[in-house]
């Protein structure tokens, strides 16, 4: 980081929202409290190993916020006119992201040591920082809401993960024992899955797992939860049922796809495939495991009677 000359635009700062409705008068007083800087690219600017004593406002170039380590994608992306470090800067803490220069950027910094005279010269400043921050933490908000989305989603079939499934089954469990209400659950395989994907591609073998998704996601009850919990094995909970109600359930669902002799795709009219099903039902106590344990050796045994077919 690199201390520079800047020749001060008052016109300019006077449209950047931290000096918005900030009278020219206070804004050259409060310019002498600034110093320009210029950053190199891939330069870090804050870093949570480091304690943040500065409020930094782009003036051009642009900085990207990293959240857990640098290997991680940029959640986002400071531009031109806007601040980072602002809640650092406020509370003294160590940063809860990486902050670095994506190009040369010049930026102006300001020490926290002027952050007293800044509020008593212009409480307007004071109160298009706290609009920021309250902005930051709006934004943290909905990185945290797209974290979890992708945490339980499946992105390829957008099904619950396997991991969800475990919270999924902790709750109904708790709520079906609770209300002396059956949990059935159903454990499927798509048959042959590794000799489709050896014939026509592993894309293909994609598809066919979107459409086993969607045909089976579409038949089932609201209160219903399918994951996909391997490479080509799904798993769908079916709560207040029995296993005479979820083995017609099933029977259903593996007949819907035997039905689908081919399907449109991205490459072509793609040949559909089958699934075998295991099902189980939950004996109170009962842990995911347990269940998951006994419908795969129903799964394993209608593999064994010839496949396309449901046992349990």
């Amino acid at each position: 980081m690199k201390h520079v000359h800047w020749q001060e635009d008052l016109a300019l700062l006077s449209r950047l929202r931290l000096f918005q409705n900030v009278a020219a008068s206070n804004l050259e007083r409060l310019l002498k409290e600034f110093r320009a800087c210029d950053l190199e690219a891939s330069e870090v600017v804050l870093s949570p190993f480091n304690r943040n004593q500065y409020l930094y406002l782009v003036l051009s170039g642009r900085l990207k916020v990293y959240l857990g380590s640098l290997d991680n994608s940029p959640v986002s992306t400071v531009e031109p006119g806007e601040c980072a470090g602002e809640i650092s800067f406020i509370d003294n803490d160590h940063p809860s992201a990486y902050v670095v220069a994506s190009e040369p950027t010049t930026a102006l910094r300001l020490h926290r040591q002027s952050l007293e005279s800044l509020f008593q010269q212009s409480p307007q400043v004071m109160r298009n920082l706290l609009e920021l921050l309250c902005d930051r933490v709006r934004q943290g908000n909905r990185i945290i809401l797209d974290t979890e989305q992708n945490a339980k989603i499946d992105t390829l079939t957008g099904l619950f993960n396997r991991r969800w499934m475990e919270h999924l089954y902790q709750r109904e469990s708790t709520r079906c024992a609770f209300n002396e209400q059956p949990l059935s659950m159903l454990m499927l395989d798509v048959d042959h899955f590794k000799a489709y994907n050896d014939c026509h591609g592993h894309l293909a073998g994609d598809y066919a797992l979107c459409l086993v998704a969607h045909t089976l996601r579409n038949q089932l009850r609201p209160k219903d939860s399918m994951a996909r919990y391997g490479g080509e094995e799904f798993v769908i909970l079916l709560p207040e049922m029995a296993s005479g109600e979820a083995r017609a359930i099933g029977e259903r669902l593996r007949s819907s796809l035997e039905l689908i002799p081919s399907f449109y795709s991205p490459l072509g009219v793609l040949p559909g495939v089958t699934v075998s099903i295991g099902l189980s039902e939950m004996h109170h106590p009962d842990s995911l495991q347990g269940m998951i344990s006994r419908a795969d050796l129903a799964l394993y045994q209608a593999k064994q009677d010839g496949r396309n077919r449901l046992n349990g």
